[in-house]
């Protein structure tokens, strides 16, 4: 559903924001590890995000990304998937057909709207602090 950039700005976006509340700044090689995503592709994606005031990246020897403490409670999931995907998730065809519309729809069309639509509603009532929240560092995995 989400392209590799987006899936790796999630997991990157979690990730920052989980040491983030431990009042930890992380490196771009940290992250890149802890997801198990390519340190370049990597870079470019915290850039995007950089560049959108999402993260802050910090330079100098004791530098790193961070996210402020009060942005915690207001970027949503769906902040990061607008600028990294667009909206093309919330109107692209399920089987990724160019031409499938309602009056043209393809075989998944319509049971498809009703999961689009599910996560559209998750992804924009989900804050960076809930994830935070309910992540189990026990139980809850960014990288495979």
């Amino acid at each position: 559903m989400f392209s590799k950039s987006c899936e790796y700005g999630l997991r990157a976006i979690i990730y920052i924001a989980q040491q983030t509340a431990q009042d930890n700044k992380v490196s771009l090689t940290t992250i890149s590890d802890a997801i198990d995503s390519p340190q370049a592709f990597t870079a470019k994606v915290l850039q995007q995000l950089t560049r959108n005031e999402i993260v802050k990246s910090i330079k100098g020897p004791y530098g790193g990304f961070v996210i402020e403490h009060e942005k915690m409670d207001v970027v949503k999931l769906s902040d990061v998937v607008a600028i990294l995907d667009g909206d093309s998730i919330y109107t692209g065809c399920g089987l990724g057909l160019k031409k499938c519309n309602e009056n043209s729809p393809c075989p998944l069309h319509f049971k498809f709207i009703e999961i689009r639509n599910q996560l559209k509603k998750m992804l924009e009532t989900t804050t960076l602090a809930m994830v935070v929240k309910d992540m189990d560092t026990e139980t809850f995995f960014l990288k495979r």
